[in-house]
């Protein structure tokens, strides 16, 4: 696999990875969205459906990974080159920017609404040019990343490594191509169901990141985006949903090496 096919496939796989997934969320958040409060569930089909979309789409190409804790696991598992970790992490997180972005201009009206609703920011809030007044999450931040809904920060951390372990560890055992590289055909269908058991079992204490690049970059477009009373991007839980699936995934693939291999 050379250097141009993964940075094309992981660039356009996590674009539409997170095009989708944030799509459905902001479907859900805003109340001018045809799909406003259509629940969890919904979330969790729409997350399954956009790894669905994006592996199916770069596969062939990239092995479709899109995600740097696959990466690592397939790295420890020795289906991938360790000397290709870094070109795969950097072209997911590039993915996962431009797919935030995306979301951005497809709701644009909707932000903005959304931000300027007095029952959603407040009278005190709406004026543009007044700073934050928390760096914690702001009312659409849920839209690009995750958080907790018990801020504790061992047991968030716990959770993002045992989803993850789920995870990567299925797509090591079932998902995997003829390489073991990255996903088969058979393998993204599972994969993406995977995912939205994952969302529906384990989802519910911090929004299931499993993924640095999703969380990571989507928090850096939001804290980049031009929006009004957007409130803060919550950096100081922002390391949890990148330190966590990491681990997690080192940890799957000692477990395959120990278990399976």
């Amino acid at each position: 696999m050379s250097s141009s096919d993964i940075i094309i496939g992981e660039i356009i796989g996590t674009a539409v990875l997170i095009l989708l997934g944030g799509g459905v969320c902001a479907a859900v958040t805003f109340k001018r969205s045809k799909a406003y409060n259509a629940g969890w569930v919904a979330i969790a089909f729409g997350w399954g459906m956009a790894v669905l979309t994006a592996a199916y789409m770069v596969a062939g190409v990239s092995g479709a990974h899109i995600n740097p804790a696959v990466t690592v696991g397939l790295a420890v598992q020795g289906g991938t080159e360790w000397a290709d970790v870094p070109l795969y992490v950097i072209s997911q997180l590039i993915g996962a920017m431009i797919g935030a972005a995306l979301v951005w201009i497809a709701y644009y009206g909707q932000f903005h609404s959304h931000l300027t609703d007095r029952e959603i920011v407040g009278e005190a809030d709406r004026d543009p040019t007044q700073k934050p007044k928390t760096a914690g999450p702001g009312p659409v931040l849920g839209i690009f990343s995750t958080g907790p809904e018990i801020r504790k920060y061992w047991q968030n951390l716990a959770t993002e490594i045992i989803a993850t372990v789920v995870l990567v560890l299925a797509i090591l055992t079932q998902g995997l191509n003829q390489d073991g590289d990255g996903l088969g055909p058979l393998g993204v269908l599972i994969v993406s169901l995977v995912v939205v058991s994952i969302g529906l079992s384990l989802g519910g204490p911090t929004g299931y990141a499993i993924n640095p690049a999703r969380d990571l970059g989507p928090r850096i477009v939001h804290s980049l985006l031009p929006l009004p009373n957007k409130g803060g991007s919550d950096w100081a839980y922002a390391w949890v949903p990148v330190v966590g699936p990491l681990i997690g995934g080192a940890l799957a693939g000692g477990i395959y090496q120990l278990a399976f291999a």
